[in-house]
């Protein structure tokens, strides 16, 4: 069974998770710590628990997500996994910091492109690749069939859905994501946001505005 972490990081309030197993390897999804008190939290929490890092994941590359990648890559020895088509994204992400004021980003010099459809495995524990675009442009999912977690990324939140208006965002492109992937997950499933509270499959399909199941 999978025991998750959250950590609500820099000033865009970015959910960054710790997911680990009773290997106690962990992954790391997303990490927003921008600021060194935040990244000494992450790791003193990683050192208190005994955890071991093994996997440095992005579900996509908008800068709220991408702000502790260098940090935890050097400070861990990781190699960064992504999809291949969200570095469009990750160079663009040095347009948006020159208007917030923040150091350029360049991804960590070790890269892993993930596939849709490819399983990854972290201890004993695996998450399925789950390609979800429409919030960016190739953004992806994680999904652990044995816990019934998902970690969606921006794709869709607790009654809410991901901006579509950004460089890639295109809101037909994410309703297909909702209703073909998410949706056709196991109504117990736990989707772990981005942004936000936990919330579920069926709590979505039932009450969610902005996509309902066809």
């Amino acid at each position: 069974m999978l025991q998750v972490k959250t950590f609500v990081f820099n000033e865009f309030q970015e959910n960054t998770y710790v997911v680990w197993d009773e290997t106690l390897e962990c992954a790391i999804i997303d990490p927003g710590c921008g600021h060194s008190s935040e990244q000494k939290e992450l790791k003193d929490f990683i050192k208190n628990q005994g955890l071991k890092p093994s996997l440095l994941l992005n579900t996509h590359c908008h800068i709220d997500h991408i702000l502790g990648n260098s940090f935890v890559a050097d400070y861990y020895q990781l190699p960064l996994h992504l999809h291949e088509g969200e570095l469009y994204t990750y160079n663009d992400a040095n347009r948006w910091a020159a208007m917030f004021g923040l150091p350029n980003f360049t991804p960590p010099q070790q890269l892993v492109y993930l596939q849709a459809g490819i399983p990854i495995t972290f201890g004993s524990s695996r998450f399925e690749v789950l390609s979800t675009p429409g919030h960016s442009i190739a953004s992806l999912s994680f999904y652990n069939p044995e816990s019934q977690f998902l970690f969606s990324g921006d794709v869709i939140f607790q009654n809410s859905i991901g901006r579509t208006d950004l460089p890639g965002g295109n809101f037909e492109i994410l309703a297909k994501s909702i209703r073909e992937v998410i949706y056709e997950l196991p109504e117990a499933t736990q989707i772990f946001s981005g942004h936000g509270p936990i919330t579920q499959v069926a709590s979505e399909r039932k009450n969610n505005p902005f996509v309902k199941p066809e």
